[in-house]
């Protein structure tokens, strides 16, 4: 369905680029090793900005945990914001008339299966 809409010559590229984007902005799956690479790089950037600390306990230099910079920083994670914006997008998409694009696309129903196993050889 969205080969034959990309495609088709009366949708203007201005509306099937919105289209895109939104798509893929929307409904981008988060592995579990995408969220832990991007939540690590996060802390990453974080302990740089923030560290290096001095203990006066221990009269020495010492690393932030995460713990402790997620509360210096007290903003939610990207993966967080990630998750709340496409929240969002849902309830936006679920508030949309039906004719429009993007619920249509939402909903759609490709109609075809992929078979079970490996594929034939051919």
């Amino acid at each position: 369905m969205l080969q034959t809409f990309f495609r088709n010559k009366n949708i203007s590229k201005i509306l099937k680029l919105r289209l895109k984007s939104t798509i893929i902005e929307a409904t981008w799956t988060l592995r579990k090793r995408d969220r832990k690479q991007i939540n690590i790089s996060e802390t990453k950037v974080y302990r740089r900005i923030l560290s290096p600390v001095y203990d006066n306990e221990k009269v020495n230099w010492g690393i932030l945990t995460n713990k402790e910079i997620y509360a210096m920083v007290k903003k939610p994670t990207v993966t967080e914001t990630i998750r709340l914006n496409r929240l969002c997008w849902f309830g936006h998409i679920q508030r949309m008339e039906e004719n429009i694009i993007p619920r249509k696309v939402l909903y759609m129903n490709l109609g075809t299966t992929r078979l079970r196993g490996r594929p034939r050889n051919r």
